[in-house]
């Protein structure tokens, strides 16, 4: 099963990639409290659809290049 969330592009001025922002929301283990992490992650979209701004759902893949391993499955906007 690959990895799968949604985030928002926050930069779209690479060809053919994206990064974008995740958050990540993971219980506490001592407290029990919610807690809310972002991460940015580089993204390829194979034929540059998507724009600043834009809520996308990303999925794991193959290594594409050093830092991409995600691409865009979906846009919602």
């Amino acid at each position: 099963m690959k990895r799968r969330f949604s985030g928002e592009v926050i930069s779209d001025k690479m060809d053919r990639s994206r990064l974008v922002k995740v958050e990540i929301k993971r219980r506490h283990p001592l407290l029990g409290k919610v807690v809310r992490k972002y991460i940015k992650v580089m993204c390829h979209d194979e034929n540059n659809k998507t724009k600043l701004g834009d809520t996308v759902v990303i999925e794991e893949t193959r290594p594409l290049s050093k830092k991409k391993h995600f691409r865009i499955v979906e846009v919602k906007k």
